[in-house]
């Protein structure tokens, strides 16, 4: 039977950063990815996700100078292109009103600049107002650079003071959040997920931009390593005798991963300088092969030192996800 004879164990000893970058859609507006595989864990090297949108403030209002066909744009910070940007509160932005008594959609926007931009949609051919973007009387298609914050729907055309019922601004159909919708980051696959498909509400009807900073793991060698398990789920089953049969159910643990490292000193072992961090690990059942095992999880430590035998750290890996196969 095959053994471990030529097994390798490696931990994540360094790390690659790349600094804020867009993401790309994987084509349902839903999964985005980067060029990584990996994504690193370790304190100060997680992932910083910023998709476009609204952190606080920017609420739109009806102008209080009483003006005509204007609004008021509160003062907001947002994610913009990757980066945390204050905005200005801003007062008495213009609208623009339909030619004629029909809807007409004015998306109110953060462009590229971080400064307020009118985006108007186009005349519709009735009163009411279409949910289609970029159709007319509905709300028009923005810059793929922008941000939307609001919508101004009219459908006068005579100017007059905008009215509260004409400003709407619900997040996630007038309002672009940075927080909504929540997505979830695959680190073994460096891309994150949303919980709902983003909005193509873009030029070119595509999403808002997603952006992030993150590290990718160098791996360095366990020289003198053994007995590795790594964190895999296992099952069982309870059952509870009542008349005339028997209830079942199963339940998963997920246990916790360990191997043996052989240490020089004890202290100043670079493996040891790395416990308590969130690290990657990679083995090869066979060196000499492409096949590994790969997982991600708290390393933990408990040094023994004898007085007639090598000194030995017996390490634990604290994973939140079963390891996964690599073939």
């Amino acid at each position: 039977m095959p053994t471990a004879e030529n097994a390798q164990l490696e931990y994540e000893g360094g790390q690659t950063a790349v600094a804020m970058s867009q993401l790309t859609d994987a084509g349902d507006l839903q999964t985005f990815t980067s060029p990584a595989t990996l994504w690193s864990g370790r304190s100060g090297f997680a992932p910083i996700i910023r998709p476009d949108g609204i952190l606080t403030g920017g609420l739109v209002t009806v102008a209080i100078s009483g003006s005509d066909d204007v609004i008021d744009v509160a003062a907001l910070t947002c994610n913009l292109a990757g980066i945390v940007t204050s905005v200005s509160a801003d007062a008495d932005v213009s609208v623009t009103r339909p030619a004629t008594d029909v809807a007409k959609v004015n998306s109110i926007t953060i462009n590229s600049s971080g400064a307020v931009a009118v985006v108007a949609g186009t005349d519709g051919a009735t009163t009411a107002f279409s949910e289609t973007r970029d159709a007319a009387g509905g709300p028009p298609l923005i810059p793929t650079t922008s941000i939307e914050i609001a919508q101004v729907r009219l459908t006068a055309s005579t100017s007059a003071a905008v009215t509260e019922s004409e400003v709407l601004q619900t997040i996630g159909l007038h309002r672009e959040s940075a927080a909504y919708p929540q997505y979830e980051v695959d680190d073994a696959d460096g891309s994150i997920m949303f919980l709902a498909a983003l909005s193509a509400i873009h030029t070119g009807s595509v999403s808002k931009q997603v952006y992030a900073s993150y590290a990718t793991p160098i791996f360095a060698e366990v020289a003198l390593a053994d007995q590795f398990v790594p964190p895999e789920t296992t099952h069982s089953v309870s059952s509870t005798q009542i008349y005339n049969t028997t209830l079942g159910s199963s339940s998963s643990t997920l246990n916790q991963g360990s191997f043996v490292a052989y240490l020089q000193d004890g202290v100043s072992d670079n493996l040891i300088q790395l416990k308590d961090e969130n690290l990657w690990f990679r083995f090869h059942p066979n060196r000499y092969n492409t096949g590994h095992i790969l997982c991600k999880g708290k390393l933990g430590v408990a040094r023994v030192f004898p007085a007639d035998d090598n000194m030995l750290a017996n390490c634990t890996i604290s994973a939140e996800s079963a390891a996964i196969e690599e073939i």
